[in-house]
């Protein structure tokens, strides 16, 4: 099985949106794909709405406890908001429900919490759980004013403990705004200044991921890998 580990800059940027689109378009290509969030925080309405995306991306077919099987009421870090309801992260099971997928599906899109550094449990962070797992981390970014402090941070933490970088991918969570004039010069100086692959950018509400240049698609099959021995 390969996988790819989606990870962000900060809460917020996208990295859900950027996951499904991956999981759709590897779907459209004939690939048996899964998806799993180690955890959730933060329930509207009765549902966590992460899962339900995911959920749909990969096409049904796999239980909603599979895809995340530690889900908390409260919007904060897992270890947090595990704590407000006399509970723990299972440190086990973060990597075990991942591993459930093996001979489920041929590829696995991995979402994280939060950005690279977020608390995954008392003494860990998600960047303790991509090393553990072992499949190329996709950096989902913010394309707006001061992302490539918070990116170059997180390629400089990534690469620290020695994950492999696929690549950065620019989003547009929100209506990007007309005095922001860092859109258009964000890749270059991201990639110059980071030595790393922008992957592409996505437009606010759009449903297309696009290269830098616009002609080609993205290969997930490629830029993922399988999980060391």
């Amino acid at each position: 099985m390969q996988g790819l580990f989606f990870t962000g800059t900060d809460t917020g940027v996208g990295k859900t949106w950027i996951a499904t689109l991956a999981a759709s378009h590897l779907r459209a290509q004939g690939v048996k794909v899964g998806a799993y969030k180690p955890a959730a925080s933060g329930i509207e309405d009765g549902r966590w709405a992460d899962v339900d995306l995911l959920h749909e991306a990969i096409g049904g077919g796999f239980p909603h406890e599979r895809i995340c099987p530690q889900r908390f009421d409260l919007p904060l870090a897992p270890p947090d908001a595990a704590r407000q309801e006399g509970r723990e992260v299972d440190a086990g099971l973060l990597r075990s429900g991942a591993n459930w997928w093996n001979g489920q599906v041929e590829m696995l899109i991995v979402e994280g919490v939060g950005g690279l550094l977020c608390p995954l449990t008392e003494t860990e962070t998600v960047a303790d759980l991509a090393a553990d797992l072992g499949w190329p981390v996709v950096i989902v970014a913010r394309n707006a004013l001061g992302t490539i402090n918070h990116t170059l941070l997180t390629i400089d933490a990534a690469r620290h403990r020695g994950l492999d970088i696929a690549g950065v991918i620019l989003n547009q969570p929100q209506p990007p705004d007309p005095l922001d004039r860092s859109v258009p010069t964000n890749a270059r100086a991201i990639a110059g200044l980071g030595q790393v692959a922008i992957l592409g950018q996505v437009l606010h509400a759009a449903d297309d991921l696009l290269p830098p240049d616009a002609t080609a698609t993205i290969d997930w099959s490629q830029l993922a890998g399988e999980p060391p021995p």
